[in-house]
């Protein structure tokens, strides 16, 4: 494997397993389940549970990122080494907030679920939390997208690395 950023997170959380691994990958921000999911496909690791453990991982933190979210970018703007990011964030993610207005929550899910850069459950928990969505509402979008992208990426990733081993 190439030394990349997952090979970094996956090396420093592998002492608890692979699968431990993936857990941990898939909470951190940006990197999240589409990452850990393209890492498992990667070490040939059996699909199913690589989505599993995936899916856990990056649901794991919405619900404290619908609950500290708002309170946490706000106090990240009084801080001057993390204003500017925090500031340019907050932008991002209300450039969104009209489409998840007009849609609702099948937006936040379609928002979470596509597999794009500056999406998935960390945005659109933060976004849902800037928007003062209830966490009641909000969860159940954000993990139904979740399951979607974690589709999505699973589908790709082991379609992909087949294709791969195929013509190798």
């Amino acid at each position: 494997m190439a030394n990349t950023l997952a090979d970094t997170l996956y090396n420093t959380f592998s002492f608890g397993g692979p699968y431990f691994a993936l857990f941990i990958i898939s909470m951190i921000p940006l990197v999240e389940l589409r990452g850990a999911v393209i890492l498992g496909a990667a070490m040939q690791l059996d699909w199913q549970m690589v989505l599993l453990v995936s899916l856990l991982g990056n649901i794991l933190p919405v619900p404290f990122v619908l609950s500290f979210g708002k309170r946490l970018i706000h106090w990240l703007k009084t801080i001057p080494l993390f204003s500017k990011l925090a500031h340019r964030y907050e932008a991002k993610l209300m450039r969104n907030a009209d489409k998840i207005n007009t849609y609702s929550l099948l937006g936040l899910c379609l928002f979470v679920a596509i597999p794009l850069p500056g999406t998935g459950a960390w945005s659109g928990s933060a976004l849902a939390a800037l928007l003062a969505l209830r966490i009641r509402y909000a969860f159940p979008a954000i993990a139904l997208g979740v399951l979607i992208a974690g589709i999505i990426m699973t589908l790709g990733s082991y379609g992909f690395v087949s294709f791969l081993q195929v013509i190798i």
